[in-house]
């Protein structure tokens, strides 16, 4: 079903099944928009699966219909915050994120809890001020990357892998930096595979404190 989402002075479209259970979070890359997760088939897996979840265009995105824009990490973090207790109340989710969407994942991570974790092809996912956060991520992540990506090194992505624990690194062979847009069959199978992991795994949450809203 979609929506439309006005929070934190940001009114989004989103997409939401919210039914009980984990949910599963969607955060799309710069210039895709809530509508990439329903082109390859996602959201109607999910909907068949009774899986429930959220995709939120996002205010750093360039090309959706989020209003206003803004690339301030602090501000998108806090519009994520607000948009999962709003629906969801405090149920921790999973997190996805391509892009830009898995820089800011990795960010929301670090700050708050929650189950589990897929990346693919994240950006800036070494910065000085992630690095220290990863030994809490007490939680199963997956990190996608396709081998013919030019925006992303293999080095970062396997450095990325030996930092964050319970992790695995998944090449998409021939897949570019869209991974899942090219391998949306193998992308619905790694996303339901590290799903389950998170339910019936029990990893313990990530340390860090809820902070306030900024």
């Amino acid at each position: 079903m979609e929506k439309k989402l006005n929070l934190n002075g940001y009114k989004c479209p989103i997409l939401i099944n919210k039914i009980p259970g984990t949910p599963i979070v969607f955060l799309h890359s710069l210039s895709y928009s809530i509508e990439i997760w329903q082109h390859i088939g996602v959201t109607n897996l999910l909907d068949t699966k009774l899986v429930p979840y959220l995709a939120l265009d996002m205010p750093y995105g360039e090309k959706n219909l989020c209003n206003p824009k803004t690339h301030d990490t602090e501000k998108n973090l806090n519009f994520i915050r607000a948009a999962i207790e709003n629906i969801f109340g405090s149920i921790l989710p999973v997190l996805v994120g391509a892009n830009i969407g898995g820089n800011i994942a990795l960010h929301f991570a670090s700050r708050f809890p929650i189950k589990g974790l897929i990346l693919i092809g994240p950006t800036r996912s070494l910065e000085k001020n992630l690095l220290h956060a990863y030994n809490d991520f007490n939680f199963p992540s997956t990190i996608i990357w396709g081998s013919e990506d030019d925006v992303i090194a293999s080095e970062d992505m396997r450095t990325l892998a030996d930092k964050l624990p319970h992790s695995k690194l998944i090449i998409y062979q021939g897949a570019k930096h869209s991974a899942y847009k090219d391998e949306p069959k193998r992308f619905k199978h790694d996303l339901l595979e590290l799903y389950a992991k998170t339910e019936t795994t029990p990893f313990l949450q990530n340390k860090h404190v809820i902070q306030p809203r900024i």
